[in-house]
């Protein structure tokens, strides 16, 4: 039986849904995370689940030697129309080590962690991302903010989105674990449902997760920005390990 992740991502309603994911918010982060940490063409990064490669592309603006890898053949297929001397694409399960102890810095953006039904497979996840880089490399993972996402769900629990022909009616619900997305969609009749499923890990619970992974945890940010967290206010929970 399929996660929900491997039917959904591929499908082409998923990206018909998220087709205006912002490049701009993209490109700014990429842009503070290069200055914050001080990247520059020496750099050799991983982007980690990186979907259609939009932080990828970023990084590889600014010099980085880029290797971006994602489960979906769909968005690899897209993304590899913009590879260059600096910048591939690979398609790769986040579950297993890409290139051991190859990497300067491993990233894994826009909530792409937390996936998976089992612990196990989260720790898989993490210590892939230590095999990854090399000794004294970095982990940068950005992950929702547990009680703003709460406040996200609460104010806007079901809404309807047309694309075109396509009528996509979306609830959303969450547990004291998970957050979850049902997404139903009805293409001039044909009607089809998926789920979108994830780990509402806390800031401890996460740095258990990484610990366990072996990395050990140096900074904590709030926003795209890199503003200071607040587990109370923050509207992103950005951590940075280190091997």
């Amino acid at each position: 039986m399929k996660d929900w992740f491997e039917d959904w991502f591929d499908s082409p309603y998923y990206h018909l849904l998220y087709k205006n994911r912002s490049d701009v918010e993209a490109k700014e982060f990429v842009d503070t995370i290069v200055r914050h940490f001080h990247l520059g063409t020496e750099t050799v990064l991983l982007d980690l689940a990186c979907g259609k490669g939009r932080h990828s592309i970023a990084f590889a603006a600014h010099g980085l030697d880029v290797t971006g890898v994602d489960l979906s053949m769909n968005s690899i297929e897209h993304a590899s129309q913009f590879e260059q001397d600096k910048l591939h694409f690979y398609v790769h399960d986040m579950r297993h080590t890409f290139r051991a102890n190859y990497f300067d810095i491993v990233c894994n953006l826009f909530t792409s962690f937390g996936y998976f039904n089992s612990a196990h497979d989260n720790l898989l996840a993490a210590q892939s991302m230590f095999h990854a880089v090399k000794k004294d490399g970095l982990v940068l993972v950005d992950f929702v903010n547990r009680n703003d996402a709460i406040r996200s769900i609460d104010s806007k629990r079901d809404e309807v989105i047309e694309v075109g022909d396509v009528t996509f009616t979306i609830n959303r619900s969450y547990t004291a674990q998970r957050f979850v997305k049902k997404i139903t969609i009805d293409d001039q009749g044909k009607q089809s449902c998926f789920e979108e499923s994830l780990n509402s890990f806390t800031l401890e619970e996460m740095n258990e997760i990484f610990s366990a992974a072996g990395l050990t945890l140096l900074e904590t940010f709030g926003n795209y920005q890199l503003s200071p967290y607040d587990p109370e206010t923050s509207t992103r929970m950005i951590l940075v390990f280190k091997k």
